[in-house]
């Protein structure tokens, strides 16, 4: 029964390694979404349907059950890939998105869903201002730091391209929530600076799931509270 990590942007699959230094298993899966990181396949657009049905099938290929956790943007891919297939899943723990039709994108949301406007933020997206622009919303100096390395232009496109797609996503995925079977976990920072912790409240009620809300911590909860969330894990999944 493997664990399997998605996450979301700006981050790859490192942002999950001080919490895989927590967990004490050793068939944890920590996954890259294609362009963040690593190449695109031939042929894929990088749009919330094309993610969501790519992570869909990435699942189908594991040798499951599946404890699935998932972050950010992960959290509403991991969640619709649920949805797609749930049958994939045993557990399921996500976070730091609200799938929610009364959510309004944050600012840099916006901003990234501008024509023209997301494409001269991106450019001035570089080096130290990456790094500035994470710490001040809590993430650890080392973890944005390595954040900030693996931010190249085939991210950056594939940044804009899925959020251009996603501009109603809490109205097109909100009502297929009662698909997803499998017991889970909801886990939300109440000082997350992108989305308030009632929309976190309200993912677990609608999922019949879990609810984690981590006092003093921001959006990055798993490079935050790394010793926490690992110890919610294991109560997740019975050891």
């Amino acid at each position: 029964m493997p664990v399997v990590l998605v996450h979301g942007v700006p981050d790859t699959h490192r942002v999950w390694n001080k919490l895989i230094a927590e967990l004490d298993r050793t068939d944890v899966i920590a996954i890259s979404l294609p362009g963040f990181g690593c190449p695109i396949p031939p042929g894929f657009t990088p749009t919330k349907d094309s993610y969501a049905d790519w992570l869909a099938n990435e699942l189908q290929s594991i040798n499951g059950p599946i404890d699935l956790v998932a972050h950010d943007w992960g959290c509403l891919l991991a969640l619709r890939a649920m949805m797609l297939k749930p049958e994939l899943v045993r557990t399921w723990a996500v976070g730091g998105a609200p799938l929610d039709a009364e959510y309004v994108w944050h600012e840099t949301a916006k901003l990234w869903q501008t024509p023209g406007v997301g494409e001269k933020f991106m450019s001035m997206m570089t080096g130290e201002t990456i790094v500035t622009a994470l710490t001040s919303v809590g993430v650890p100096q080392d973890d944005a730091e390595q954040a900030s390395k693996h931010m190249d232009d085939t991210m950056r496109q594939c940044v804009l391209a899925l959020y251009r797609s996603a501009l109603t996503v809490g109205q097109e995925w909100e009502g297929d929530l009662g698909k997803i079977t499998a017991p889970g976990l909801v886990i939300w920072g109440e000082n997350d600076p992108y989305a308030a912790t009632k929309f976190g409240s309200r993912l677990a009620s609608k999922t019949h799931a879990d609810y984690l809300r981590l006092a003093n911590c921001g959006h990055w909860w798993q490079l935050e509270r790394p010793k926490q969330v690992a110890l919610a894990l294991k109560g997740l999944w019975g050891h």
